[in-house]
């Protein structure tokens, strides 16, 4: 009777409602649940509350749908292979066997997934690059289960798995590509029943190798037809060997070899001529595309020559040191050396702002207001962008000229504004360049080249150890500036880096041997210089041309 009278007892309790009747188990933890001390609900609330964060990041970055894009990819590919040709009929398979092709093409696709998150993660956070990589794989896998249908040319499927290879070594990397297109030969072997899935598998395989491991880069147009031929050896070889161990006949033998190894062939063929699509595609551009911006007739680098030169023998200065710098540490050295072309293009608006194009002429800065001065400097990362948006420069490109300033501040105007209104009228933040800090170990490169270059021109007397001692200060500086948050660089990286641009750096302001002075030139130079008879006659002191180089 005591139970029965304590349990109404808790129904009676304010916070009981009559909802509770619906829903037994809301009911029954109502009346029977532990009590929970403070510090453990604190606690259970913080896991609850970083749960919560994890997800919404997990959300917001993409992963959600790229999870949902995996799953449908699976689904389309199971669709794929599903279907058979069987003379003039379609056979679609039962529910069973798609279900068992689905959890085969999810596992890869997973395999493929987990791959790309750990080693290439900026393919998930951007839409358009993970759709164009599954519908490249879905493309190639139609492709290869259309042509399975024939069993006169089912090894044309072999070139599929070569596209996979190239395409991905053009647009990622080596590693990247070798990974992937592996996991698709794996999903491509299905389009063939038992014993010959393993032999087109390793056909496949053999092309992959090859292309993965011979090109790494693209920088003549006879790379890909030699990459192509080699791949076309190796897949002939190993068809050969699968002929003979499962003793076919020879006729069969070279009739199968010969297919593999033809359309292996004709696969960079085809690539060569859908290269400039193929970058647009997937917004990268390859080293012959690099190489043909670095041509000096380009109409932008022609316009840079002629309308600021002083900015453009800087720009190819910049070129050969991040090249140098870049290749220590085995980034994209020709990527680095054409992003410095293009860097400072924004200053053919306003070329006599900046010090390099003022051919000893006075100096505008004098005239206007530390702000305004600011502000000139600052435009010509907008004019920049607005320029090579105007020529149709690629975005691997245009990413120098956003970030070779990152959020850096303009120093000089910085402490001309102090000394004109007061340390307490004057914000750093007023005299920063807007970013976007770098995003990539290249454009990292070129804003210390930028910097130190300019910095050791500044010197009076660029001895090794004056140059050594700046480029290891600019350096620390944008490292405690928080410039590198962005990009994966190390500092084991910067080591290297710094080593190189001090080497350079020395190599082009290396000491001069003083020649005797003819003693009458000397004095007419003193007594006429140019009609003036003013030996400082430039409206800029020596101390003033520095500073104004360092917003460079």
């Amino acid at each position: 009777m005591a139970p029965a009278i304590d349990f109404w007892n808790k129904l009676e309790h304010p916070g009981f409602s009559f909802k509770m009747l619906f829903w037994p188990e809301s009911l029954i933890m109502k009346i029977f649940r532990k009590k929970v001390n403070a510090r453990r609900k604190q606690v259970r609330n913080t896991r609850a509350a970083e749960r919560a964060s994890k997800y919404n990041e997990f959300v917001r970055q993409g992963y959600m749908a790229a999870v949902i894009t995996a799953v449908i990819f699976a689904f389309l590919c199971s669709a794929v292979l599903s279907f058979s040709v069987e003379g003039s009929l379609v056979r679609i398979a039962g529910p069973a066997e798609f279900l068992a092709y689905f959890a085969l093409m999810l596992l890869i696709t997973a395999g493929m997934g987990v791959y790309t998150y750990l080693f290439r993660p900026r393919i998930i956070r951007k839409r358009a690059r993970l759709l164009a990589l599954t519908g490249l794989l879905l493309l190639l896998l139609f492709i290869a289960k259309t042509g399975s249908g024939s069993e006169e040319w089912v090894y044309l499927t072999t070139g599929t798995g070569v596209v996979s290879a190239m395409i991905l070594t053009i647009t990622y990397s080596q590693r990247y590509s070798l990974t992937i297109s592996l996991l698709y030969a794996l999903m491509a072997s299905f389009v063939l029943p038992g014993q010959e899935a393993v032999e087109l598998f390793l056909t496949m395989v053999a092309g992959i190798f090859a292309c993965c491991f011979t090109m790494k880069e693209i920088r003549n147009r006879w790379k890909l037809i030699q990459v192509s031929m080699f791949a076309a050896i190796c897949v002939m070889a190993v068809s050969v060997s699968m002929g003979v161990i499962n003793r076919l006949e020879g006729l069969e033998v070279v009739q199968r070899a010969g297919t593999a190894a033809l359309s292996t062939f004709f696969v960079g063929v085809i690539i060569q001529g859908i290269l400039p699509v193929i970058e647009k595609v997937f917004g990268v551009v390859t080293s012959m595309t690099l190489l043909d911006y670095s041509d000096a007739n380009q109409p932008l680098l022609k316009k840079l020559a002629m309308e600021a030169p002083g900015t453009y023998s800087h720009s190819l200065l910049l070129g050969s040191l991040a090249e140098n710098a870049a290749e220590a540490i085995g980034a994209n050295g020709l990527l680095c050396r054409v992003g410095a072309y293009y860097h400072d293009i924004g200053k053919t608006n306003k070329p006599k702002y900046f010090v390099e194009n003022q051919m000893g002429q006075a100096n505008k800065h004098d005239t206007i207001t530390p702000a305004m001065s600011q502000l000139v400097i600052v435009g010509h990362v907008k004019d920049g962008i607005e320029i090579a948006k105007e020529y149709n420069l690629p975005p691997a490109i245009r990413q120098f000229i956003e970030t070779h300033h990152g959020t850096t501040i303009i120093k000089y105007f910085y402490e001309e504004a102090k000394k004109q209104r007061g340390e307490e009228n004057v914000s750093e933040d007023d005299f920063r360049y807007p970013g976007p800090k770098p995003s990539t170990r290249e454009a990292a490169i070129l804003m210390l080249c930028d910097g130190t270059e300019g910095a050791t021109r500044a010197l009076s007397e660029p001895t090794p150890s004056k140059i050594s001692a700046v480029v290891h200060n600019i350096l620390m500086s944008r490292l405690r500036d928080g410039q590198f948050n962005d990009c994966e660089i190390t500092i084991k990286e910067l080591s290297k880096i710094e080593k190189a641009l001090v080497k350079s750096l020395t190599a082009h302001y290396h000491g001069r041997v003083k020649y005797p002075e003819d003693k009458d030139e000397e004095k007419k130079a003193e007594n006429g210089n140019g009609g003036n008879g003013n030996k400082h006659s430039t409206s800029e002191s020596q101390p003033q041309r520095e500073a104004i180089q360092k917003p460079d």
